[in-house]
């Protein structure tokens, strides 16, 4: 399958969405919900017209602007060698991102359900799909841990992925453990992820000081025990 075809399939899943918002919009009320509180509990709305029309324009934006990105990469080389990981991350994101829209449709139209338990049980499969991306990804500018130092090393871009992939897999077990303790579900997911980025990028550090030395060890990407 070409990036043509899977940038497309992103494509489809923001028409979808604005279909959805084309047949909800008229039974929807003057107001729509669109925020919750950590408790499932509305905390927030919107216009109707801006509420129905909000997300499929933010999902248009970011399938423009995740197909462009590549072409401006200074590494776009590498990004090429993992091209189809990177268009089917595209894909994952817009669904998340339809998935979301719909929910609040759907609550708006009168669908009772815990909105929050939704959001939490998304946002940690979309967690874990990036945890099975990381691995898979080549240094470059726009996806991915980028620090000082996995931008400065292949191996430590390759070994920190390793990691990340890992913690971020983990964050999502999480996630998903914490939709058993209502209110904490969102804390323990947040709390999750920023402690799998937070590790993974001290890591990134500690091999870069490993792998190409800071003065104080061997340098190269044999010098790791």
């Amino acid at each position: 399958m070409r990036t043509v075809h899977r940038l497309a399939a992103a494509a489809w899943l923001v028409l979808i969405a604005a279909a959805l918002s084309a047949v909800a919009a008229p039974s929807l009320p003057e107001r729509v919900v669109t925020n919750w509180d950590a408790a499932g509990r509305p905390a927030g709305t919107l216009p109707r017209a801006t509420a129905v029309w909000l997300s499929p324009a933010i999902m248009a934006g970011l399938v423009l602007l995740l197909a462009a990105l590549p072409r401006i990469d200074p590494l776009r080389e590498n990004v090429a060698a993992f091209r189809p990981t990177y268009d089917w991350f595209v894909v994952a994101l817009t669904a998340f991102l339809l998935v979301v829209h719909a929910g609040i449709l759907a609550f708006n139209l009168g669908y009772e359900f815990p909105f929050t338990s939704l959001l939490v049980a998304a946002v940690s499969l979309l967690v874990y799909y990036v945890g099975a991306v990381l691995p898979r990804t080549e240094r470059n500018w726009f996806m991915g841990i980028r620090t000082p130092w996995t931008l400065s090393s292949d191996a430590v871009w390759d070994r920190t992925h390793r990691l990340g992939g890992r913690l971020f897999k983990l964050a999502a077990a999480v996630g998903v453990a914490g939709l058993g303790f209502g209110e904490y579900a969102v804390p323990l997911l947040v709390a999750s992820v920023v402690a799998a980025a937070v590790v993974t990028a001290a890591y990134s550090y500690v091999a870069y000081s490993r792998i190409e030395g800071d003065g104080d060890g061997p340098s190269g990407p044999g010098s790791e025990s």
